[in-house]
């Protein structure tokens, strides 16, 4: 019996093509957080399951993770989020690091769920972190590097909005309503869920009671964040109190973007400040602000506003030996070429020649040259040109330069 070709239900499988796509996707990225002065970090897929018993919910720990005991009856889980992690890295050596820390990282992320469009049991997620500052200009700069993100992918501020709200703001509010701590948690997650709900209102007096009105106003500090980041040029933002993110670790403002688009409508993205988490793992208690981007949902986007590159793979010189005992001396002429840094691509098969242009051909090669025993003996190529049919005859010792200089 054969095994299935079939990969796990809601992972990817990415060929050269596809990885091409996400390559792009990591390019952007990094080419923008770097502007800033971000760091890149990693860690392992593998965390205890405890840190996201503590502070990322009860829904993600108990219905969306991977757990599983392993063979030391440790109980450990595939990462579902890296705020954690980034936390715990930072409680390990809080004492020695250098603050504000600009960090960013693009890690794999798993989850549970049913698999739909925009949503997987796997993606690719840019991390974007700060550490050390309870500046309101850290919200500032972390909103504005949201921005340019999407900016650098080719949207423009009316095909995405900025939602922004907070935590503390949300406090007050219940804290002037007579509502228990457990209808209070049960209405942030009616809350989270409301663009999902026909029935919000009726499950929302279920909740809290027939007599209960959500209406909280805008706070001076979500004020002054919005007026800052509009005279930076970002006029696409505003305020809205029913935006309240799931994870139960945010402390203050809170932000998500919307996509505009009716066939795309919904949050491809968002963060927050979560200035207690470092304290699950030691007392030092660090401020901390940071977003999340995942790679599928980015694509959905990407792809309604037909804003994705055409990548081609290329290949500069395309060699194609004549017989098979001119490949060993094509190969060793192909390692010096790479050593001066020219993209070289051998044929082993030594099909006809209009076959080997054909292949040529399918790999976007620039450049094409047949090795027989004349080039051989006189050490020199006639590099033709796939585009134009142009043919310039070299010797072997000049061929870098040349396509060097015309590539």
């Amino acid at each position: 019996m054969k095994l299935s070709t079939d990969n796990y239900k809601g992972v990817r499988d990415f060929y050269p093509e596809d990885y091409r796509t996400l390559e792009y996707i990591f390019a952007t990225w990094k080419k923008v957080l770097k502007s800033y002065g971000y760091e890149q970090y990693d860690a392992s897929p593998l965390e205890y399951t405890e840190i996201y018993k503590q502070k990322s919910g009860e829904e993600i720990v108990n219905e969306q993770t991977y757990t599983f005991t392993d063979k030391g009856n440790r109980e450990v889980s595939l990462r579902p989020e890296m705020t954690p992690t980034v936390a715990r890295m930072v409680a390990k050596k809080s004492k020695a690091l250098s603050y504000p820390l600009r960090w960013f990282s693009i890690p794999n992320v798993f989850r549970y769920e049913r698999p739909q469009r925009g949503r997987l049991r796997e993606h690719w997620q840019l991390n974007v972190d700060m550490f050390g500052s309870d500046s309101i200009f850290a919200e500032v700069e972390q909103i504005k590097i949201a921005h340019n993100i999407l900016i650098a992918f080719g949207l423009n501020d009316s095909q995405f909005t900025i939602k922004i709200n907070n935590r503390k703001l949300l406090n007050s509010f219940f804290a002037d309503t007579n509502l228990s701590e457990d209808q209070q948690v049960k209405v942030i997650k009616l809350l989270d869920k409301r663009s999902k709900l026909e029935n919000f209102d009726e499950k929302l007096k279920e909740v809290a009671g027939t007599n209960f009105k959500f209406n909280p106003d805008i706070d001076e500090e979500t004020q002054a964040i919005i007026e800052l980041l509009k005279k930076r040029g970002i006029s696409n933002i505003e305020f809205d109190p029913y935006m309240v993110r799931g994870f139960d670790y945010y402390t203050g403002i809170i932000f998500e973007i919307f996509d505009t688009h009716p066939d795309n409508n919904r949050s491809i993205f968002g963060g927050g400040r979560y200035d207690n988490l470092t304290q699950i793992f030691s007392n030092d208690n660090v401020p901390a602000i940071g977003f999340g981007m995942g790679d599928v949902t980015l694509q959905d986007v990407l792809e309604t506003y037909d804003l994705l590159p055409k990548f081609e793979d290329t290949t500069i010189l395309y060699l194609a030996p004549l017989h098979q005992n001119f490949i060993e001396q094509t190969m060793t002429l192909a390692d010096d070429l790479r050593k001066e840094g020219v993209s070289v691509l051998v044929d082993f098969s030594s099909k006809k020649i209009g076959d080997q242009i054909k292949k040529a051909l399918t790999k976007n090669a620039e450049y094409f040259a047949v090795i027989g025993d004349t080039e051989l003996y006189n050490k020199k190529l006639t590099l033709k040109h796939l585009s134009t049919k142009k043919e310039k005859k070299l010797k072997f010792k000049s061929i870098s330069k040349f396509v060097k200089k015309n590539s």
